[in-house]
């Protein structure tokens, strides 16, 4: 999730265990051990400037459940050697830090980047994918608690505040998960009709919200991707195929790079060759016909084989994800609307 999120989960979850005399410090102390576990980039990137090694060796080490109970005993035993609060209270202050820590991979793991909760254990990347990454309606319960814990101090409304803020985003994340399952009833339907019922797929929310999902399976020559709002949409779910360039993907699958991808975004990603040189899509993030990561990987040797090259990231088309925005809130209230690589708003587009 972004890093607003983090901050103030991390800073309620604190604020909430400390002694209330203690809460303007375990809010903040909350907020800078939410943060925490996304410096991974930082020593990640004094070791290498591959753009794969860094997109997958995020949420790596320090997402890890065994890691951070570790990291947070530790600090924990530093600070109550040193006295002070966590001396006064150190049970208390052991499971604000500890749980201030671990709730930041378990959200995260609710996103579709893929978190490596298991870390060292060479398991694929959990990605719950209910929410995405940025999602208001989480959020905002998370800081008004926040705001209310730090300015009502050590009253009893500052508890309550806190426990509110925590229960609704907790219950958000829940529709979430009802929601998702909602989606993959329909969309499990509709691809059991075309002959796909068995296909590897995932769904995620698009943008901001969780009632306009995004469904895509991958089909033998590419994949399909199909839109359900839970707010307007019946019938059968309707998908698009779309092609890739699968053949090119399976010669070049012992590529460094492409199998180190397709372990971390489960193998749902789209292949095409621009110029002698293949381009890997992570499907996951983005829709049809822009996607957040696009590497390029290997070129052809003159012939059929690929041979691995330096990765390179391809820059992103902001002006056209950002086009999309305003049609997905529309897609959302009016089964009409399709979300079409143009982002126009027909169903002819």
């Amino acid at each position: 999730m972004d890093s607003l999120t983090q901050i103030v989960l991390g800073g309620a979850v604190a604020a909430a265990i400390a002694p209330p005399k203690h809460r303007r410090v375990a809010l903040l102390a909350g907020a800078a051990l939410g943060t925490l576990p996304d410096l991974d980039s930082l020593p990640i990137a004094l070791f290498t400037d591959d753009p794969v090694a860094l997109m997958t060796l995020h949420r790596g080490f320090s997402h890890s459940l065994f890691v951070l109970p570790l990291v947070g005993w530790l600090l924990w035993a530093f600070f109550r050697r040193r006295g002070g609060r966590v001396a006064e209270s150190p049970k208390r202050w052991f499971w604000a830090i500890q749980l201030a820590l671990l709730t930041h991979p378990l959200l995260d793991a609710f996103t579709v980047y893929g978190t490596q909760l298991l870390w060292p254990l060479p398991w694929k990347p959990v990605m719950w994918s209910s929410v995405f990454i940025i999602d208001p309606l989480y959020t905002v319960w998370l800081l008004l608690a926040c705001i209310a814990a730090f300015l009502l101090r050590e009253r009893v409304a500052a508890q309550r505040a806190l426990a509110a803020g925590l229960v609704l985003s907790t219950a958000y994340l829940g529709w979430s998960l009802a929601a998702k399952s909602m989606v993959e009833r329909d969309a499990g339907q509709a691809l059991a009709a075309m002959g796909l019922d068995d296909a590897p797929r995932f769904s995620v929310p698009t943008p901001f919200n969780t009632l306009l999902w995004r469904v895509v399976a991958m089909t033998p020559d590419g994949y399909v991707e199909g839109f359900r709002s839970v707010a307007a949409d019946e019938g059968p779910m309707r998908f698009e195929p779309h092609a890739s360039d699968v053949e090119a993907l399976a010669a070049a699958a012992e590529v460094p790079a492409v199998a180190r991808l397709a372990w971390f975004n489960h193998g749902f990603m789209r292949a095409s060759e621009i110029d002698g040189e293949l381009v890997v899509s992570d499907l996951r993030m983005g829709s049809e016909p822009d996607y957040s990561f696009n590497f390029v990987v290997a070129e052809r040797d003159g012939g059929a084989q690929w041979h691995g090259v330096a990765p390179r990231q391809l820059s992103l088309d902001w002006a056209g994800m950002r086009s999309q925005l305003p049609v997905v809130w529309a897609r959302i209230f009016d089964p009409g609307v399709e979300l079409g690589p143009d982002g126009c708003q027909s169903q002819s587009c």
